[in-house]
């Protein structure tokens, strides 16, 4: 596929710098195609010898990354080997463990596998008017299989990760700074400044000992990674199970009435949803 039809843009802004941008208008859900591209852009920057700082961030306006495209499923990469690493989990665990500085600069709805993404980075700053977060998977009768379940505890604490992905509810940007959900949140109007600056200075360091601290960082912070392969089994484990299937058809009716609503106030209606049922 080319760059055109690509849901991910990717550019180098400096030798030291690339930016990695998602637009699947309207509402930024995560395609196969763009899990795909992802993993051809990090296999690449693997064995790039200059890269230090890798930008995330979004044409869509009102989102993020934003939650998986159940509707088109069956088109996520999947191996043929049972005994393989899935090929979203390698993606994240290949975020989080790889030797240069990702940083996403969150403007809009980021939830489920989304969020997760966002998880796996190592700095996340958002926009304080305008970043919402979640994980509503429970909500719609399945369990997250991205690595939230194992991430966000290790971020927010044991309550608080329950009670975000228990409830399925939205949550804001000041919450989650609070909470530690993202570094930190700025007013809108900074968030690209600011994001620029630290990865200009990050991009001026040596990138040795950039990736070497953060290897430190991650022997004391990083999930075990058969947790992650597990939770995406059981995760796609779910998709077959009577809870969500049920609860398919109700929230189907409730997106034809809402619209494109349903997804500004995922939270809201997946409640309306349930109690309807």
């Amino acid at each position: 596929m080319s760059e055109q039809q690509s849901t991910i843009h990717y550019e180098r802004t400096s030798p030291q710098i690339a930016k990695i941008t998602f637009a699947n208008p309207p509402v930024n859900l995560i395609a196969g195609e763009t899990v795909l591209r992802l993993i051809e852009i990090v296999t690449e920057l693997a064995t790039d010898p200059d890269i230090q700082v890798v930008l995330f961030d979004s044409a869509t306006p009102d989102f993020f990354y934003n939650h998986f495209d159940l509707a088109a499923a069956a088109d996520f990469p999947a191996s043929e080997d049972p005994d393989a690493v899935p090929a979203w989990t390698n993606l994240v665990l290949e975020l989080s463990k790889a030797p240069y500085i990702t940083i996403a600069a969150i403007r809009g709805r980021t939830r489920g596998g989304g969020n997760e993404l966002a998880l796996a980075l190592d700095l996340r700053y958002a926009s304080r008017e305008k970043a919402i977060f979640g994980q509503p998977e429970v909500g719609s009768g399945l369990l997250p299989g991205g690595g939230g379940s194992e991430r966000l505890p290790r971020a927010i604490g044991r309550d608080r990760a329950l009670e975000a992905i228990l409830t399925s509810d939205d949550y804001d940007a000041d919450t989650a700074e609070r909470w530690g959900w993202v570094t930190r949140a700025l007013p809108d109007s900074e968030l690209d400044a600011f994001v620029g600056t630290v990865a200009a200075r990050l991009a001026s360091f040596d990138r040795t000992s950039l990736a070497s601290a953060k290897a430190q960082i991650n022997r004391a912070s990083l999930p075990p990674d058969a947790d992650l392969v597990a939770a995406y089994g059981e995760f796609t484990h779910s998709l077959t199970l009577p809870g969500f299937l049920t609860r398919a058809a109700g929230t189907q009716a409730v997106v034809e009435q809402a619209g494109i609503d349903f997804e500004y106030r995922l939270g809201h209606y997946i409640g309306i949803a349930n109690q309807q049922r």
